[in-house]
């Protein structure tokens, strides 16, 4: 039964977490189209990818008993300020951006491919194929960035701390007690 909870709250952060990136990249694109016209290639299939992901977790979703976020718009509006407030600091911050929350992301994901091993196998394939592209995105974002100074490293701390901010706050406390039930579960 907790394996079935903590896979619930799986799907759950998942979704939520992309429909955040979704609204993200939709407020940097906004603002690229407008002053950094380059990037909006590159931004526009990296939000096309999380639309997909995001498609995929709620699919998932009904066979495993789990709901989308009841906070959808905390999301929505975290991540568009997200998104728009670094878009306007440059596309060097875009790119900071999007390193600081794919490594979080990378991290859960991480995390979820442990737990999951011998409890879901078609939910473990779905976040290992998703992961793939998220490593891909913070890759990019990487080779984007240039070279990370004092500041840049900073900002991905910010960022990051943020976004692990912004999952406990709209899980309400369940993202803790699934790492936990996942560290417990593990051992």
């Amino acid at each position: 039964m907790a394996a079935q909870i903590t896979i619930r709250r799986i799907l759950k952060v998942n979704h939520a977490g992309e429909y955040g990136a979704i609204r993200t990249y939709g407020a940097q694109i906004w603002v690229a189209r407008r002053l950094y016209p380059a990037i909006v290639a590159p931004l526009s299939d990296i939000r096309g990818h999380e639309i997909e992901h995001c498609r995929l977790f709620r699919d998932a979703m009904p066979a495993r008993g789990a709901r989308p976020c009841r906070v959808m718009a905390f999301w929505s509006l975290g991540g568009f300020v997200l998104g728009f407030a670094t878009a306007l600091l440059g596309q060097r911050m875009i790119w900071i951006c999007t390193e600081a929350v794919e490594s979080a992301v990378h991290r859960h994901l991480k995390d979820q491919l442990g737990y999951l091993e011998s409890r879901d196998a078609n939910l473990k394939s779905l976040i290992s194929s998703i992961q793939d592209e998220e490593l891909s995105h913070l890759h990019e974002a990487e080779a984007r960035r240039g070279a990370a100074g004092p500041a840049q490293r900073g900002a991905v701390v910010l960022i990051g701390a943020l976004t692990e901010m912004l999952i406990w706050l709209s899980t309400w406390g369940d993202s803790t007690r699934m790492m936990r039930e996942m560290r417990r579960d593990s051992n």
